[in-house]
């Protein structure tokens, strides 16, 4: 009986949903749109009657749906592009999340509604929905413009703070209120983690794909590619991470792969099915009668929403350098909301923090602003004409003049070459300075979880001096890649400040001083640092000298292994990035 339940919900779900869908698409209108509408009419908030019976069976895959989705937004997210879609990108990501955040604090304040509501309604109306401009853009054939590719790296910048979003927001949900401090320690694991697992995945997964693509069975490559998937979504929970963020970084570390096309491919048949079932779950849970009772908040939201997003997009993007028309064309196109959206208002539900009221209110929105989002982009042309029409003659030409000084705006041609080995070099610093901490941060839980087992048989600070001695030891590579980048940077940093007219005879002494100062005060900071942040491993003070003293000899004799070992995992990370054929 149970399985006849589970097949008639699932069968009703993808009929209705499949009429639904069918009628949009001949209407030309967003799928996803037809789903939700589908899940409202199936909802048990729609009369005659709910044609769902096991409730619990669809939220679970409406979960793995979830999942999913966010994979799915993974495997089109590039790391490369990150990097290359520049200033303009972040300055109107930054502006439209931190205003929408506010915006929607304070109307959730207007309305009396609780600070946790209205917080999680900031956040919901903060980041667009990636699936919808998407193929709205594709739709409108205007997925390859100018705007186009300025809009896909403020999604990009959207997805990662959006990540950060769900982690303090579950943080607040639980502890009731907003810590600086504890903020920024959870913005600072939330970093480290990030980053040690796209350094990791990028050097491991990739090439694991490769060799079982080598088998050419695309049934091989699948089961491979949800086994990562999932598994790494648990482990991710495990860490008490959101299974949205485990789902979006697999899904980035195996987009660096070069069967990244093919994966797509196959997997899109079965994300397309969980992610229908969980947009209807979605309408499921819209009560009409409520969206009537919160006519009017629905109606000042999406107007909040479409004047706000279009305002702080085109202005920040206009301010980053981009001439009139591209930033209104951005503004236009991000002026909605959507997945991200349903998964914060999925997380208040989940803690038990949001009330009832707000999830039908943001499907609501999004309902509305979905729809309008083929129409906003292409009213953005005349929209600029007319706005260009009836500015003042001083005021257009002020703006004309700020576009064309920013894009003028470029370094001399001796010092392209500078500025880009600093910028490489303060990266590289920083990322191998975060995999170091990783590793002392994972001794500190690795010689706790162990503290029991096999360690228990050693005296406790012998267990300490082990533990923290092999962290530093694998350490290495990384201490002195740090060590050789920093010694570039001090040289240059000696040969800008140090002027023959002002040192007179003493100016090479002078650079040879800063430059060996600079490297030997940064690494003490560093093994400082280290130290703090591993105390609840750290050996006693006779014992760290020995394992620090041991560290040194190793290092003079295997210096040399260690640069070739670094080299080689740098050039294999830089390989799995630079993929596609």
């Amino acid at each position: 009986m149970h399985i006849a339940t589970f097949l008639q919900d699932l069968a009703v779900i993808m009929i209705v949903a499949g009429i639904v869908t069918i009628i949009f698409h001949r209407l030309k209108q967003p799928v996803v749109l037809g789903y939700i509408i589908a899940g409202v009419i199936l909802g048990p908030h729609t009369p005659p009657f709910s044609f769902i019976h096991d409730e619990a069976i669809i939220k679970t895959l409406a979960e793995i749906g979830v999942i999913f989705l966010m994979f799915s937004l993974g495997l089109e997210f590039s790391i490369p592009k990150l990097f290359r879609v520049g200033a303009a990108a972040f300055v109107a990501a930054l502006a439209e999340i931190t205003f929408m955040i506010l915006i929607g604090y304070e109307i959730g304040r207007f309305f009396g509604w609780r600070p946790i509501d209205s917080l999680f309604l900031g956040a919901m109306l903060a980041i667009s929905s990636t699936t919808i401009i998407i193929k709205a853009l594709e739709e409108l054939g205007k997925k390859k413009e100018e705007f186009s590719q300025l809009i896909f790296g403020i999604l990009i910048i959207e997805d990662i703070l959006a990540i950060g979003m769900l982690v303090l927001l579950s943080s607040i949900a639980v502890t009731g209120s907003i810590n600086t401090v504890d903020v920024f320690i959870t913005l600072g694991k939330l970093l480290t983690f990030l980053v040690v697992t796209l350094v990791i995945g990028i050097l491991t997964i990739p090439r694991i794909i490769t060799y079982v693509a080598r088998f050419n069975s695309a049934e091989m490559l699948l089961i491979t590619v949800l086994g990562f998937c999932f598994g790494f979504s648990l482990l991710v929970i495990k860490l008490d991470y959101s299974v949205a963020l485990g789902a979006f970084l697999i899904g980035a570390i195996i987009a660096e792969s070069r069967e990244v096309k093919l994966i797509e491919t196959l997997i899109n048949p079965i994300s397309n099915m969980f992610s229908a079932i969980f947009f209807v779950s979605i309408g499921l849970l819209v009560d009409p009668k409520i969206m009537l009772t919160y006519i009017l908040p629905i109606t000042i939201i999406t107007m909040a929403v479409v004047i706000g997003k279009v305002l702080t997009c085109s202005l920040g993007a206009f301010l980053a350098g981009r001439g009139g028309q591209t930033s209104m064309r951005v503004g236009m196109g991000l002026a909605q909301i959507g997945e991200f959206s349903f998964i914060i208002a999925s997380l208040g539900i989940t803690l038990k923090v949001t009330s009832s009221f707000l999830y039908p209110i943001i499907v609501a929105v999004s309902a509305i602003t979905t729809l309008l989002t083929p129409y906003l982009i292409k009213m953005a042309d005349p929209l600029t004409a007319y706005l260009a029409k009836i500015m003042p003659q001083r005021i257009s030409h002020i703006f004309s003049l700020y576009t064309t000084w920013l894009q003028n705006i470029k370094p001399k041609e001796g010092s392209v070459f500078l500025i880009q080995a600093v910028k490489k070099s303060i990266l590289q610093i920083f990322i191998n300075l975060i995999l170091i901490i990783a590793l002392f941060v994972a001794g500190s839980y690795f010689s706790h979880s162990m503290k029991y087992q096999i360690l228990s048989l050693i005296d406790d600070k012998f267990q300490k001096a082990l533990i923290w001695g092999i962290a530093l030891i694998i350490s290495l590579p990384f201490l002195i890649a740090i060590y050789r980048k920093l010694k570039g940077l001090s040289m240059i940093i000696a040969e800008i400040t140090v002027k023959s007219n002002k040192a007179g005879e003493y100016n090479a002494r002078m650079r040879n001083l800063i430059s060996e100062v600079i490297p030997v005060v940064s690494m003490l900071g560093i093994l400082l640092m280290l130290v703090a942040l591993s105390a609840s491993i750290l050996p006693p003070f006779e014992l760290l000298i020995l394992v620090v003293a041991i560290a040194v000899i190793f290092t003079a004799f295997a210096w040399r292994w260690f640069i070739k070992l670094h080299s080689r995992l740098q050039i294999a990370f830089l390989d799995s990035l630079d993929k596609k054929d």
